[in-house]
């Protein structure tokens, strides 16, 4: 008897000329771009805050953190909001991307390895490639992308921890 592993799904968006792919469990939804407040004395990657409902929801840009410079915001920007693991229990928080594409259904025979080198990336925030036609997807590791603690260190010294942003 064989045993049969339901395909995962992964939202898939731009940043640049580059395809990422995010597994959909952490994505609590996407928005338009809102426009954001910016808070003085903030690291360049952390672009603002929204207000979400009544929740204020930092807002990270992603190209920014993959060390490619500001995103441009177009008429296919978008957030994305992730719940993410913080010390005190989920923590919301917005990526900004160029644009989101689609949902994909992806088996486990669609997954390889990571490559050692060659992403443009640091290998931590590579989970792997989804082969999807003839190309790759990059799939990202959201718990390492968007690390509370690295984050949080990147930030000390120029503002509060992330956390106490979020907190409001």
């Amino acid at each position: 008897m064989s045993v049969t592993i339901a395909p995962e799904q992964y939202l898939t968006f731009t940043l640049g000329r580059d395809i990422y792919a995010l597994q959909i469990a952490p994505i609590r939804e996407i928005i338009e771009y809102p426009g954001l407040t910016e808070i003085p004395m903030t690291p360049e990657f952390l672009r603002g805050v929204i207000n979400l409902r009544g929740a204020v929801v930092p807002v990270i840009d992603l190209a920014v953190r993959f060390g490619r410079g500001l995103t441009k915001v177009g008429r296919r920007t978008c957030i994305v909001i992730t719940e993410i693991a913080g010390d005190n229990g989920p923590l919301p928080l917005g990526i900004l991307v160029d644009g989101v594409n689609e949902v994909l259904e992806v088996g486990a025979e669609q997954i390889e390895d990571k490559p050692d080198f060659g992403l443009g990336l640091r290998p931590d925030f590579v989970s792997g490639m989804i082969r999807h036609h003839n190309d790759f997807i990059v799939m990202l590791d959201i718990g390492h992308v968007l690390s509370v603690h690295e984050l949080e260190k990147l930030v000390e010294g120029d503002t509060a921890p992330l956390e106490s942003v979020a907190a409001g």
